[in-house]
Protein backbone atom coordinates (compact mmCIF):
# COMPACT_ATOMS: atom_id res chain seq x y z
CA UNK A 1 0.00 0.00 0.00
CA UNK A 2 1.68 3.62 -0.96
CA UNK A 3 1.89 6.43 1.44
CA UNK A 4 -1.10 8.31 -0.16
CA UNK A 5 -3.77 4.96 0.39
CA UNK A 6 -2.55 5.28 4.05
CA UNK A 7 -3.10 8.87 4.59
CA UNK A 8 -6.26 9.05 2.88
CA UNK A 9 -8.08 5.72 4.87
CA UNK A 10 -9.51 8.35 7.25
CA UNK A 11 -11.01 10.81 5.04
CA UNK A 12 -13.73 12.33 7.04
CA UNK A 13 -14.66 15.09 4.53
CA UNK A 14 -16.79 14.60 1.42
CA UNK A 15 -18.14 17.64 -0.81
CA UNK A 16 -16.85 19.82 2.14
CA UNK A 17 -19.20 18.36 4.70
CA UNK A 18 -18.09 16.83 7.76
CA UNK A 19 -19.14 13.27 7.86
CA UNK A 20 -19.61 11.42 11.59
CA UNK A 21 -18.09 7.97 10.17
CA UNK A 22 -14.57 6.88 9.59
CA UNK A 23 -14.83 6.88 5.29
CA UNK A 24 -12.48 4.04 4.45
CA UNK A 25 -11.00 3.65 0.54
CA UNK A 26 -13.07 1.12 -1.45
CA UNK A 27 -10.75 -1.65 -1.33
CA UNK A 28 -10.56 -1.12 2.51
CA UNK A 29 -14.12 -0.98 3.06
CA UNK A 30 -14.65 -4.29 1.04
CA UNK A 31 -11.96 -5.67 3.03
CA UNK A 32 -13.17 -4.71 6.41
CA UNK A 33 -16.62 -5.65 5.78
CA UNK A 34 -15.40 -9.32 4.73
CA UNK A 35 -16.48 -11.26 7.53
CA UNK A 36 -20.19 -9.66 7.39
CA UNK A 37 -20.32 -10.37 3.37
CA UNK A 38 -19.07 -14.04 4.25
CA UNK A 39 -22.35 -14.21 6.32
CA UNK A 40 -24.68 -12.93 3.45
CA UNK A 41 -23.17 -15.65 1.77
CA UNK A 42 -24.45 -17.82 3.65
CA UNK A 43 -27.52 -16.70 4.39
CA UNK A 44 -27.69 -17.13 0.15
CA UNK A 45 -26.79 -20.72 0.55
CA UNK A 46 -29.11 -21.54 3.05
CA UNK A 47 -31.57 -19.99 1.19
CA UNK A 48 -30.80 -21.85 -1.79
CA UNK A 49 -31.17 -25.28 0.47
CA UNK A 50 -34.52 -24.31 1.45
CA UNK A 51 -36.18 -23.68 -1.78
CA UNK A 52 -34.40 -26.80 -3.04
CA UNK A 53 -35.97 -28.75 -0.40
CA UNK A 54 -39.00 -27.62 -2.15
CA UNK A 55 -38.63 -29.94 -5.13
CA UNK A 56 -37.25 -32.87 -3.68
CA UNK A 57 -40.03 -34.99 -3.45
CA UNK A 58 -38.30 -39.02 -3.71
CA UNK A 59 -35.77 -37.88 -0.56
CA UNK A 60 -37.13 -38.64 3.15
CA UNK A 61 -37.86 -35.91 5.46
CA UNK A 62 -37.50 -33.14 3.04
CA UNK A 63 -39.08 -30.64 6.17
CA UNK A 64 -36.39 -31.66 7.83
CA UNK A 65 -33.72 -30.19 5.06
CA UNK A 66 -35.99 -27.18 4.86
CA UNK A 67 -35.78 -27.02 8.53
CA UNK A 68 -32.11 -27.14 9.02
CA UNK A 69 -32.26 -24.02 5.80
CA UNK A 70 -34.60 -21.92 8.40
CA UNK A 71 -32.20 -22.68 11.11
CA UNK A 72 -28.97 -21.98 9.80
CA UNK A 73 -31.06 -18.41 8.26
CA UNK A 74 -31.91 -17.11 11.17
CA UNK A 75 -28.35 -18.40 12.70
CA UNK A 76 -26.51 -16.51 10.00
CA UNK A 77 -28.91 -13.52 9.48
CA UNK A 78 -28.83 -13.19 13.48
CA UNK A 79 -25.20 -13.23 13.50
CA UNK A 80 -24.27 -11.48 10.33
CA UNK A 81 -26.30 -8.83 11.75
CA UNK A 82 -24.86 -8.13 14.77
CA UNK A 83 -21.51 -8.36 13.14
CA UNK A 84 -22.58 -5.53 11.21
CA UNK A 85 -23.23 -3.63 13.60
CA UNK A 86 -20.44 -3.83 15.27
CA UNK A 87 -18.61 -2.89 12.64
CA UNK A 88 -20.40 0.39 11.69
CA UNK A 89 -20.32 1.34 15.63
CA UNK A 90 -16.37 1.19 15.10
CA UNK A 91 -16.39 3.34 12.55
CA UNK A 92 -18.76 6.05 13.91
CA UNK A 93 -16.93 9.20 15.60
CA UNK A 94 -17.04 9.84 19.17
CA UNK A 95 -17.24 13.34 19.67
CA UNK A 96 -15.84 14.89 22.62
CA UNK A 97 -17.30 18.86 23.97
CA UNK A 98 -13.97 20.36 25.01
CA UNK A 99 -13.25 23.52 26.41
CA UNK A 100 -10.16 24.25 24.83
CA UNK A 101 -9.70 25.60 21.17
CA UNK A 102 -8.67 23.33 18.21
CA UNK A 103 -4.72 24.01 18.15
CA UNK A 104 -4.65 23.22 22.15
CA UNK A 105 -6.35 19.89 21.56
CA UNK A 106 -4.29 19.24 18.76
CA UNK A 107 -0.84 19.96 20.62
CA UNK A 108 -2.28 17.62 24.03
CA UNK A 109 -3.36 14.72 21.44
CA UNK A 110 -0.07 14.81 19.35
CA UNK A 111 1.95 14.50 22.86
CA UNK A 112 -0.10 11.67 24.17
CA UNK A 113 0.54 10.00 20.64
CA UNK A 114 3.78 10.24 20.40
CA UNK A 115 4.70 9.18 23.37
CA UNK A 116 2.72 5.98 23.13
CA UNK A 117 4.92 5.57 19.88
CA UNK A 118 2.30 5.19 17.38
CA UNK A 119 3.31 5.29 13.74
CA UNK A 120 1.46 9.03 12.28
CA UNK A 121 0.36 8.20 8.37
CA UNK A 122 -1.18 11.67 8.35
CA UNK A 123 -1.21 15.14 10.41
CA UNK A 124 -2.50 18.16 9.62
CA UNK A 125 -1.75 20.84 12.66
CA UNK A 126 -5.27 21.78 14.40
CA UNK A 127 -7.26 19.47 12.08
CA UNK A 128 -6.48 16.12 12.40
CA UNK A 129 -4.28 13.41 13.45
CA UNK A 130 -4.27 9.57 11.83
CA UNK A 131 -2.23 6.95 13.25
CA UNK A 132 -1.27 3.33 13.21
CA UNK A 133 -0.86 1.39 16.48
CA UNK A 134 1.09 -2.12 16.11
CA UNK A 135 2.18 -4.12 19.21
CA UNK A 136 4.86 -6.13 16.75
CA UNK A 137 6.69 -6.28 13.85
CA UNK A 138 4.61 -7.96 12.26
CA UNK A 139 1.42 -6.85 13.44
CA UNK A 140 -0.36 -4.20 11.34
CA UNK A 141 -2.56 -2.89 14.38
CA UNK A 142 -5.23 -0.76 14.72
CA UNK A 143 -6.34 2.52 13.14
CA UNK A 144 -6.81 5.79 15.55
CA UNK A 145 -7.98 8.85 13.78
CA UNK A 146 -8.72 12.03 15.56
CA UNK A 147 -10.89 15.03 14.08
CA UNK A 148 -10.20 18.75 15.93
CA UNK A 149 -13.74 21.04 14.60
CA UNK A 150 -13.67 23.90 16.70
CA UNK A 151 -14.04 22.85 20.40
CA UNK A 152 -15.21 19.61 19.51
CA UNK A 153 -12.43 16.72 19.02
CA UNK A 154 -14.04 13.60 16.88
CA UNK A 155 -11.78 10.12 17.68
CA UNK A 156 -12.64 6.66 15.94
CA UNK A 157 -10.76 3.41 16.21
CA UNK A 158 -10.97 0.82 14.17
CA UNK A 159 -8.99 -2.58 13.46
CA UNK A 160 -6.98 -2.93 10.53
CA UNK A 161 -9.25 -3.99 7.95
CA UNK A 162 -6.12 -6.62 6.59
CA UNK A 163 -5.99 -8.44 9.78
CA UNK A 164 -9.75 -8.66 10.35
CA UNK A 165 -12.09 -8.73 13.01
CA UNK A 166 -11.49 -9.61 16.84
CA UNK A 167 -13.02 -8.73 20.08
CA UNK A 168 -9.22 -7.91 21.31
CA UNK A 169 -8.89 -5.93 18.94
CA UNK A 170 -11.66 -4.22 19.67
CA UNK A 171 -11.23 -3.85 23.00
CA UNK A 172 -7.66 -1.94 22.19
CA UNK A 173 -9.67 0.11 19.70
CA UNK A 174 -12.04 1.69 23.18
CA UNK A 175 -8.54 1.51 25.22
CA UNK A 176 -6.96 3.91 22.60
CA UNK A 177 -10.15 6.37 22.53
CA UNK A 178 -10.04 6.64 26.35
CA UNK A 179 -6.01 7.50 25.96
CA UNK A 180 -7.32 10.03 23.43
CA UNK A 181 -10.09 11.29 25.57
CA UNK A 182 -8.08 11.44 28.63
CA UNK A 183 -5.50 13.57 26.52
CA UNK A 184 -8.40 15.76 26.10
CA UNK A 185 -9.76 16.10 29.31
CA UNK A 186 -6.51 16.89 30.63
CA UNK A 187 -5.75 19.43 28.18
CA UNK A 188 -9.19 21.69 29.40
Amino acid sequence: MSMQLESDFVDSTGDGAALDRLQLPRMDRLIYFAPALFFAWLAALCTALILTSIFLVKVRNPEAIAGAGIFGLLVTVGLGAVLLRAQLNDLRYVRLATRADAQTNYGSVLKIIRAARWTITSNVPGQLIDARVSDSLLSRGEWVAVRFRGREVWIASICDPRIGFSLVARRRCRHYKELVKSAVSAAA
